[in-house]
């Protein structure tokens, strides 16, 4: 891509040529193939950088959801989203918006570290089966067999790096008044080993690799549905004759992800108390501040999904949805913004990496080749 600004041509074109680039250089890309070292190790810091952004970008809202997911239904503290957010900047200040934000972005460049080399172990795995079981030897992977691909990655790198996310999400619920901190990564895992054992590192680890299946799926079906009934009907004039503009795809991308988010959703909830479980000195917004009905305990996912519903009613298993599905759009607004106001070389830039973190979010497999053809790069990992 040429650095100057093109005269002469409106942003909206700007942006159809550029989904029209990615579409063409897509085409293109075949897996599995040979690593390329200086390509991963780029990809990795751009990702690096991109996700670290992102994720700070919605910080506040992140760890309300966590809050809400967790917090004692007899002491309620939190209750909804802006009152939440009041609530935090109140006691805990501004820096307590962005508790365990630092925690979240370390897991990005090991996450996609193994979700990398996950992706393409897993491709080669699948194309060996599939090239047998079709007899023919020059067959490539179809979309339904990449994704299939991503979700084995997905799940090997959440494995790799869940105890990371578990110190993670008692870090975040931490508060000025939790009776004993955690004083960072180290200090939480090791307190965790030493009181808990190394079992309790994978607490919830269960409902997370269950979740998968409905999130991938809805992410991949509802997308595709979107797509085509977009191409088909033209409303709004968001279609013309060059297709998809990057921004209308990356709409779509949201959408389908907050379908297949709502769907997977009540197993969050799940894996998050699942984790709060067996912690001694937990923090206060889990104990319920003394209150004289304690915390409950739970002996495992079924039991947990159980006594939420009993409790507390079928709308506990969906609290924090709101702050959750709020995120995305955030960043979409950020993208469009972008779009806007910047050069062409940094818009295609904030296109691409803003646009791979948004499908890393949601999972969309045709947005995240798109969003890589725009950058230039056939891999930019941005843990999920």
């Amino acid at each position: 891509m040429a650095s100057e600004d093109v005269v002469g041509k409106s942003g909206v074109t700007r942006i159809v040529n550029l989904a029209e680039e990615a579409k063409k250089a897509s085409e293109g890309v075949k897996a599995p193939r040979e690593f390329d070292w200086l390509t991963i190790t780029k990809s990795l810091l751009a990702g690096g950088v991109a996700g670290g952004v992102s994720r700070t970008a919605v910080a506040p809202l992140e760890r309300l959801k966590i809050l809400l997911q967790v917090q004692n239904p007899h002491s309620i503290k939190y209750n909804g989203t802006v009152q939440g957010l009041k609530y935090i900047w109140r006691t805990e200040g501004f820096r307590g918006l962005f508790k365990g934000n630092g925690t979240n972005c370390a897991r990005i460049v090991p996450n996609s570290a193994v979700k990398f080399y996950s992706y393409e172990e897993a491709s080669k795995g699948i194309l060996w089966l599939y090239r047998r079981q079709t007899g023919k030897e020059d067959a490539e992977l179809t979309p339904l067999l990449r994704l299939g691909a991503g979700a084995c990655a997905g799940i090997i790198a959440m494995s790799a790096t869940y105890p990371m996310d578990l110190v993670r999400g008692r870090i975040t619920v931490q508060s000025g008044s939790s009776p004993c901190q955690y004083r960072g990564i180290n200090h939480a895992l090791a307190t965790v080993l030493r009181e808990e054992g190394p079992r309790a590192l994978y607490k919830g680890w269960l409902p997370s690799v269950i979740g998968v299946v409905p999130y991938v799926g809805l992410n991949f079906a509802v997308y595709e549905s979107l797509k085509d009934w977009l191409i088909k009907s033209r409303p709004f004039g968001l279609v013309d004759d060059s297709g998809l503009g990057v921004t209308t795809r990356l709409a779509c991308g949201a959408a389908a992800g907050t379908v297949g988010q709502t769907v997977a959703y009540p197993l969050d909830v799940i894996r998050r108390r699942m984790q709060m479980v067996g912690w001694k000195d937990a923090a206060s917004v889990v104990t319920g501040d003394g209150k004289s009905k304690a915390q409950l305990e739970y002996t495992g996912m079924i039991d947990t999904f159980r006594k939420t519903v009993r409790y507390e009613g079928f709308g506990a298993l969906y609290k924090g949805l709101v702050p959750n599905s709020v995120k995305v759009w955030i960043i979409l607004v950020i993208l469009v913004i972008s779009g806007i106001c910047c050069r062409v070389r940094t818009r295609i830039m904030l296109f691409g990496i803003i646009g791979i973190t948004l499908v890393r979010m949601f999972g969309t497999v045709q947005g995240e080749r798109s969003c890589r053809a725009i950058l230039g790069t056939s891999h930019c990992m941005i843990g999920s």
